[in-house]
């Protein structure tokens, strides 16, 4: 395990903090319109400007593909933060320049810099070695806070550990970590809840954890390819035709410990709002129709399963939620995770759409942990480890 902030030890008053956050926000119309990512960052800015350190951000922002897009720029984010952390936060519209470097040096006492989005560069997404080192020579030290992108091997993640000394976790990060490892041995019963579209973009979770759960509830569009594979007839429902042999591989492994769903929602048109919508058990599906949330039978099921654990990881939503018509299948499980999280139970949301259905039903307050990193989450779920992390392991102080 690499070393963290709380491991610095010293003076650092003065010291340049190179510091990796996720600032990955929605901008519209200039401005930032869910600030749940910087708001995670903030406790290690804080930490260090406490301490007297200068911090200077690094981040990215969409996928520009190595090349300036204004619609991409970081800066509405440097206004959203100074206004979550009161303090004076500069932006400078490159991050790999000498008016960069001058910019870190110049840096006020209690004030931040943000630079421009690395992923404006070509050699950032392939941690092109000469970029770290322009990178590095933005700080004193490196600090990695940006959960959400240690699964890439990134200049601005890998790279420049490489480079500075002492390169740390930040705070984010080492709670990230610690609510993660809980899951390699969790509290048992142990309930895993899958969803979303793709059996395929999980299978390395859902084989690491076929041993560890104790049930495995599966809903969305995951649930159609796992029906499929047993002789259900889907109607219209997406189904990811290349995993049905997968999907009844799983299904003889893992036996009763998968549940799948018994009924399910159903429409005409998943894009006409006006279109005939059902529910209907999952062997009554008609022509045309597409499963788009499950049932009101399967819902009752899964939260009498969830009542009945002392742990629960989940990722991927049971349906459309981001149509009100088909919010019910994930919200009833969000609102039974908030409950067994009451009762004691340990809970997390792997990030990703299920991390942005807990927070839309307004209950991410009431779970235990909600990781702000969802390809990251899975990567350290299923493997144990993430390229970033081992970068901070092999180059800390």
């Amino acid at each position: 395990m690499p070393k963290s902030l709380r491991d610095l030890t010293g003076d650092l008053v003065g010291n340049r903090a190179l510091v990796r956050v996720d600032y990955n926000v929605p901008i519209s119309s200039g401005r930032v319109a869910d600030t749940m990512r910087i708001d995670a960052s903030l406790p290690t800015l804080q930490w260090l400007l406490d301490r007297g350190c200068r911090p200077v951000l690094l981040s990215h922002l969409g996928r520009p593909g190595g090349v300036p897009n204004p619609a991409l720029s970081l800066k509405p984010v440097a206004n959203a933060l100074a206004d979550k952390i009161g303090a004076e936060v500069r932006f400078v519209g490159t991050c790999d320049s000498p008016e960069a470097v001058s910019a870190s040096r110049e840096i006020q006492d209690g004030g931040i810099l943000l630079l421009e989005n690395t992923r404006f560069l070509p050699g950032e997404m392939n941690n092109d070695p000469t970029l770290a080192e322009r990178l590095g020579m933005l700080g004193d030290f490196f600090v990695n806070d940006a959960f959400g992108t240690m699964h890439r091997a990134h200049a601005s993640t890998a790279g420049v550990a490489q480079v500075l000394s002492p390169a740390v976790l930040g705070l984010l990060v080492e709670r990230e970590l610690k609510a993660l490892r809980v899951l390699k041995d969790p509290p048992r019963p142990f309930v895993v809840a899958f969803g979303g579209a793709k059996i395929s973009d999980k299978i390395d979770l859902l084989n690491a954890l076929l041993s560890r759960a104790d049930r495995i509830l599966v809903g969305g569009a995951m649930a159609n390819t796992f029906l499929r594979a047993q002789g259900y007839y889907m109607g219209g429902s997406l189904v990811e035709d290349d995993a049905v042999d997968l999907a009844a591989d799983l299904l003889r492994q893992a036996g009763e410990r998968i549940q799948l769903p018994m009924d399910v929602i159903v429409t005409s048109s998943i894009k006409d709002p006006i279109a005939m919508v059902r529910e209907v058990a999952v062997d009554q599906i008609p022509e045309g129709f597409a499963a788009v949330d499950i049932g009101p039978v399967t819902r009752k099921r899964y939260q009498k399963d969830l009542k009945q654990c002392s742990s629960f990881f989940w990722n991927g939503p049971m349906g459309l939620f981001e149509d009100p018509r088909f919010t019910e299948g994930t919200f009833s499980l969000a609102r039974t995770a908030a409950e067994i999280t009451n009762c004691g139970a340990l809970t997390v949301v792997g990030g990703g759409d299920s991390a942005a259905a807990v927070r839309l039903a307004g209950l991410a307050e009431g779970i235990s942990h909600v990781s702000t990193g969802g390809g990251a989450a899975l990567e350290y779920v299923s493997t144990g480890g993430l390229p970033g992390l081992t970068a901070l392991s092999s180059y800390s102080a």
